[in-house]
C-alpha cells in the first residue's frame, strides 16, 4: 500500500476499507508515515467525512497501536463513564461511589487536566494522602473489595491517538466528528471497560457548541461502541453554564461530598441521577433507567453513597474524614475576594468558559503540562441562571494562594449577564441509546 492513494482515495469521498485504515495507523505510529502525509489525510477526513465501518475500523486501529487493559479479573459488567469536558465537571466524583455503592464495579482510569482546573486525579489528590498510582494487581483487587477503584491512566494507551491529535490540534482539524469520536472510544475501549456511559456537553463551555453538533457526536460515538461490542449509551447535557457551583480541585471535592450527603446543587445531582442511572442499568443493579434511579436515590437519602466514598478514600490512602469535615481535611487558599453585582437583576447568562478561565488564572488549572496547580485556588458561584441578584450582593467568592488582582474578579462580573428575566437552560436534552 501507499499512503498517497489512500489520501487520494479519500479526497474522493470513496470508504477505505478495514486493512486500508490498520496498515495506515500502524504505519504512522511506527513513524514510516510521516505527519504531513497524514495531515492531508486528517484534511480529507475533515472534508468528506467517514462512514460507520470506517469510524470503527479507525478507533479499534488506535486501540490495537498499544497496550489494551484487561479487567477480566474484576467481577461483573464494568462500567466506565466518559464527559467531554466542561466548567465545574463534577460528576466523576460523585459517581464513582453512588454507582458502585448499588454493586456495580467502577474500575475508573482518569486523566490530570489541561485547562480551566484539574483532571479528576488532581482533584482526588486535594485529599491529604490520597494515591493514584496503583498496580494493575492491586486496582483490580480494590474494585473486587469495595466496588470503586480511581487510578491514573498509565501504560502505553493508543499511541496513535496521542500523535493523531496532536496533529488535529496544529493543522485545524481537531473539529471533525469522525476524529473526535475515535479518539474518545478507542481510549474507553483500550482501558476495558464493557460498557461505557458518554456525557456529551453542549453550549458556551463545551466543545460542541450546538444540540445538532453533540447529537451527531453521541450518535458516532454510541455506534462505534455497539460496532465493537461494548454497551454503549450517551446522554446530551448543558454546559452553558458551569455544573454545580464550584470550580477548583478542592472546592469541586467538597462540592461532591455535599451531593453525596444529599445536599448538592440541583443541576449536579440531577445529571449525576442521570448518568448513574444508565451505568447502574448498563450494569445490571436494574431492570430499568427508572428502577436503577430509584435505587440511587435511596443511596444519597440512607448514607450509603457516602459511606462507599469513605471506604473508597481510605482505601486509596487518603483522610476519611474529609466526608465528614471536609474544610478541616481539604487545602485552604490564604486569599479569598468576594465579586459584588454593579446592579439589581436577575442573572441570564453565566458565560463557562470565561468563569473557567478565571478560575485557572486563580491557580486552579493548568495553562500548560508544566504548570503547577494550585489545589484550594477556584471560585464558588453564588448565583445561577434564573437567580435574583441585588447590588451589592456577592455573585461569586475567589479563591487563590496568590493576591486576586481586580482582573480576575472583572472577568467574573463581565461574564455573569443580568437583565431583567431570565430562562434557565435545559439540563439534559437528549439520551442516545
Amino acid at each position: 500500500m501507499r499512503m498517497i492513494d489512500l489520501i487520494e482515495k479519500k479526497q474522493h469521498r470513496q470508504a477505505l476499507t478495514q486493512d486500508e485504515i490498520k496498515w495506515m495507523i500502524d504505519q504512522y505510529t511506527a513513524d514510516v508515515v510521516p505527519d504531513y502525509q497524514m495531515s492531508a489525510m486528517a484534511m480529507a477526513i475533515y472534508f468528506n467525512g467517514m462512514n460507520e465501518d470506517e469510524r470503527s475500523a479507525l478507533t479499534m486501529a488506535m486501540v490495537e497501536s498499544g497496550d489494551q487493559i484487561d479487567l477480566s479479573d474484576i467481577e461483573g459488567v464494568k462500567v466506565d463513564k466518559h464527559s467531554t469536558g466542561g466548567v465545574g465537571d463534577t460528576t466523576t466524583l460523585v459517581l464513582a461511589p453512588l454507582v458502585a455503592s448499588v454493586g456495580v464495579p467502577v474500575a475508573k482510569m482518569s486523566g490530570r487536566g489541561l485547562g480551566h482546573t484539574g483532571g479528576t486525579i488532581d482533584k482526588l489528590e486535594a485529599i491529604p494522602g490520597f494515591h493514584v498510582e496503583l498496580s494493575q494487581q492491586d486496582f483490580s483487587e480494590l474494585v473486587n473489595k469495595n466496588k470503586v477503584a480511581v487510578v491514573g491512566q498509565s501504560g502505553n494507551l493508543t499511541p496513535a491517538d496521542k500523535k493523531l491529535y496532536a496533529l488535529r490540534d496544529v493543522t485545524g482539524t481537531v473539529e471533525s466528528i469522525p476524529l473526535i469520536a475515535s479518539s474518545i472510544m478507542s481510549k474507553k475501549i483500550a482501558s476495558g471497560a464493557d460498557a461505557i456511559v458518554l456525557d456529551v456537553k453542549t453550549g458556551a463551555g463545551a466543545f460542541m457548541k450546538n444540540v445538532e453538533q453533540a447529537k451527531e457526536l453521541a450518535e458516532t460515538m454510541v455506534n462505534i461502541g455497539k460496532s465493537v461490542g461494548r454497551q454503549t449509551m450517551a446522554v446530551i447535557s448543558d454546559m452553558s453554564q458551569p455544573l454545580g457551583n464550584a470550580i477548583g480541585n478542592g472546592l469541586e471535592v467538597k462540592e461532591a461530598i455535599d451531593t453525596l450527603k444529599g445536599q448538592g446543587p440541583e443541576d449536579l445531582t440531577e445529571l449525576c441521577l442521570v448518568l448513574g442511572s444508565q451505568m447502574a442499568y448498563l450494569g445490571g443493579a436494574a431492570d430499568s433507567l427508572e428502577e436503577a434511579r430509584t435505587l440511587l436515590e435511596a443511596n444519597l437519602k440512607n448514607g450509603k453513597a457516602l459511606e462507599v466514598f469513605k471506604t473508597f478514600v481510605e482505601a486509596q490512602g487518603g483522610d476519611a474524614s474529609v466526608a465528614d469535615d471536609p474544610d478541616s481535611v481539604l487545602p485552604v487558599a490564604a486569599y479569598t475576594k468576594e465579586v459584588l453585582a454593579d446592579q439589581d437583576g436577575v442573572v441570564s447568562e453565566i458565560i463557562a468558559d470565561q468563569i473557567g478561565i478565571a478560575a485557572m488564572m486563580l491557580g486552579a488549572g493548568r495553562e500548560t503540562k508544566e504548570s503547577q496547580i494550585d489545589l484550594s485556588a477556584g471560585l464558588y458561584l453564588h448565583k445561577k441562571v434564573g437567580d435574583k441578584v441585588s447590588a451589592g450582593e456577592s455573585i461569586a467568592t475567589l479563591y487563590s494562594n496568590k493576591a486576586i488582582s481586580d482582573e480576575v474578579g472583572e472577568r467574573v462580573l463581565t461574564n455573569v449577564k443580568l437583565s431583567d428575566s431570565a430562562t434557565e437552560p435545559t439540563l439534559v436534552y437528549d439520551i442516545v441509546q
